[in-house]
């Protein structure tokens, strides 16, 4: 507070969580998926979970809310560009940081992340809507950069997941195919106003080219896809009853091709190098 008592807007980087939701004039809703975060401990370290040698020319933001993490953002980076839906928050954004709107450091843009246009970033660091955890992944993952995004617990263990243990799946597969995950730190509930029902992890993922080779990369995403929905049964039945999915017109060439070793598996035992090797072959004696 100030001498006259109102509340001191202080630089980037510092401002504090509770103030700006209060000036932002709304509170999160649940129903939409909102759940800002409000522990300061929390916000000041995630962007630290960026690579060392990441870019912060442009750092991209997914769902700004009331700005806690974009003032954060503002002080380790050149330029952050915020995606927001919601109108009341994408214009408090514009009015609390129009200092930062005016040098062209910030730009907001108002729409849903899944459909409007995104720009060349050089890392992408948000605290996700749970509910679009998926879909904006894999949205954000081809353009190879840095990510550094808060997930629900279980969403983010399975794209860190190893081959072999319960929770490695479809997603881990597909998101390891982009890059390294790790899971950098475990949220609770109470970092949150309001409260989310569950608990949250942030997670980075570091671009890199995979270890293997895929011709078709929409492909082995099916193919991979396709395997998991049948994860209990044998790849070699895994490959026949899902040819609706993988869009395989001869599988059973594909078993009388295959090792007997791998068609002896099961998904969830398939390292992601193994699962190229089978969907290159696949796409060679099936399609």
């Amino acid at each position: 507070m100030t001498s006259d008592g109102s509340e001191q807007v202080r630089g980037a980087g510092a401002r504090d969580p509770d103030a700006l939701i209060r000036r932002a004039g709304a509170r999160g809703n649940p129903d939409h998926d909102q759940h800002f975060l409000v522990d300061d401990r929390v916000v000041d370290r995630i962007p630290t979970y960026l690579p060392e040698d990441a870019d912060r020319s442009h750092v991209l933001e997914i769902g700004g809310g009331p700005g806690v993490l974009t003032d954060r953002l503002l002080g380790v980076a050149d330029r952050v560009t915020v995606v927001e839906q919601d109108r009341t928050f994408a214009e408090h954004l514009r009015r609390e940081f129009a200092d930062e709107v005016e040098a062209g450091r910030l730009t907001v843009v108002e729409g849903d992340a899944l459909e409007v246009d995104l720009p060349e970033f050089t890392a992408c660091v948000s605290n996700l809507p749970y509910g679009i955890s998926s879909e904006i992944s894999f949205r954000l993952l081809p353009r190879g950069k840095p990510l550094v995004l808060m997930f629900q617990k279980e969403f983010g263990e399975r794209m860190a997941a190893e081959s072999g243990t319960s929770e490695y799946g479809r997603l881990s597969v597909s998101t390891q195919h982009y890059g390294d995950v790790e899971v950098c730190e475990h949220v609770p509930r109470e970092a949150f106003d309001p409260k989310p029902a569950v608990q949250s992890v942030v997670v980075r993922i570091t671009p890199r080219d995979p270890e293997y080779e895929v011709e078709d990369e929409a492909f082995f995403l099916d193919f991979v896809k396709a395997l998991f929905t049948q994860r209990r049964k044998t790849i070699r039945n895994g490959i026949r009853n899902t040819a609706h999915i993988s869009g395989l017109s001869d599988p059973e060439a594909v078993v009388e091709a295959a090792d007997e070793d791998v068609l002896r598996k099961r998904a969830g035992n398939m390292a992601p190098a193994e699962f190229a090797e089978l969907a290159e072959l696949a796409a060679s004696v099936g399609r």
